[in-house]
């Protein structure tokens, strides 16, 4: 009878330990009593480099964290790997942080090309996948992605924003596209056609690019030849750049606009030229924290004392480091949601569980919002057009659910 007391009593304290230390359970890989292992993929080098730059900044909010003392007593062991924005090692990456590196989650993972490559097998391996730095479309679904969240507003959100403003101010205009030749350009292409339906072939000429190819000069030729009045690049930095420059260099001036993940002064417009930028046009979310407007704005004032102390050597004009910043700021909060249990199911909870959350570096009246079915992080904007030395925030804040 002692015997059967004993053993009573040795299971009810494991059950009792396992309710108290949830954290590090058999549920919550990746976690222990001092640490939670979190893992990135981002483009550090490549084609896309200038906005693998996210990364970095991702990387010095979680420094900053950990100076403070973690989150809960538990440090942030976050990985990020350089995949160069190549698929194939996005995929060996993330096999790595999975299987030999026993991540909790992945967070912040940048591209839609590495994020299509790894969501299945991070469905397999029930791995929740946080804040992805893409707003492919496809991504949106719940029910075809139930461990995701997204950390960008959607291609075919901000494609119809400017489809819608482009209808607006230049309604019986050609307008030209360039865009990358994969899932991120044809996502904005696609909302052009949806959002123009029977008008889009009589309106749109498009030309595509490979992020392999040195220059897109040649595309920029071809679509001025169109008599497009307005163009639309829909890609990343480095190519962007070469569009606004290349236009300027052969005396085109349409009204030309950006997609958001190319809205960097320093990772774009600068080697465009900020005299040939003047009049671009982008949404965003954002504050620019370089602008003189916002010096006195307390967000602002706290994102440059972090960047004096964390990224000292860099510039401070590439917003891709403030998008960063604020995905750690985001890390934090779901990481705060979660209190003690960090299983990998109450993180995603917790990830669609952001209610009229404010970041302090985002414009006026910029929530965010996530459920059970809604996973997009970021669903509204606003328009802004560069003056040749700050951006100028024009209209009203536009959301998701536009008509």
């Amino acid at each position: 009878m002692a015997d059967g007391v004993k053993l009573v009593c040795a299971t009810l304290m494991a059950i009792v330990c396992g309710w108290a230390g949830g954290s590090h359970a058999a549920d919550a890989p990746g976690v222990t009593p001092t640490e939670i292992k979190i893992g990135g993929v981002f483009p550090f080098s490549g084609p896309a480099s200038s906005i693998g730059l996210v990364g970095r900044g991702t990387l010095a909010y979680v420094q900053s964290i950990n100076d403070n003392g973690g989150i809960g007593g538990r440090k942030i062991n976050y990985i990020a790997l350089d995949d160069a924005y190549s698929p194939p090692k996005a995929v060996e990456h993330v096999r790595r942080l999975v299987e030999s590196d026993q991540v909790a989650f992945m967070f912040g993972q940048l591209g839609t090309a590495g994020n299509s490559a790894v969501a299945k097998y991070l469905a397999i391996k029930n791995v929740p996948s946080l804040a992805i730095v893409t707003g492919s479309s496809k991504f949106a679904n719940v029910k075809d992605y139930p461990l995701i969240t997204t950390g960008l507003v959607s291609y075919d959100t901000e494609g119809k924003v400017y489809a819608k403003y482009l209808s607006r101010t230049l309604p019986a205009a050609k307008v030209a596209i360039l865009f990358q030749n994969d899932d991120l350009g044809k996502d904005y292409v696609n909302a052009f056609r949806t959002f123009l339906g029977a008008e889009f072939d009589k309106r749109v000429v498009t030309a595509a690019y490979d992020v392999t190819e040195p220059t897109v000069d040649s595309q920029v030729v071809t679509l001025k030849s169109s008599g497009a009045e307005a163009l639309f690049v829909a890609g990343t930095p480095k190519f962007a750049a070469q569009a606004i420059r290349k236009a300027a260099e052969i005396g085109w001036k349409p009204t030309i606009l950006i997609n958001f993940p190319s809205s960097s002064v320093a990772g774009t417009l600068k080697p465009a030229g900020l005299e040939n930028s003047i009049g671009v046009i982008v949404g965003t979310p954002n504050k620019d924290p370089n602008d003189p407007k916002w010096q006195q704005d307390p967000g602002v004032r706290a994102y440059r004392a972090f960047f004096e102390k964390y990224l000292a050597a860099a510039d401070i004009t590439n917003t891709s480091y403030l998008t960063g910043y604020q995905q750690g700021m985001l890390l934090e909060q779901i990481l705060n949601q979660c209190g003690n249990d960090l299983s990998r199911a109450n993180i995603l909870k917790q990830a669609k569980s952001l209610r009229d959350f404010a970041l302090p570096t985002t414009l006026p009246g910029i929530r965010i919002n996530t459920s059970s079915a809604n996973n997009q992080v970021w669903t509204q904007m606003q328009l802004q057009r560069w003056n040749g030395t700050s951006w100028d925030q024009f209209g009203e804040i536009l959301d998701a659910g536009l008509e």
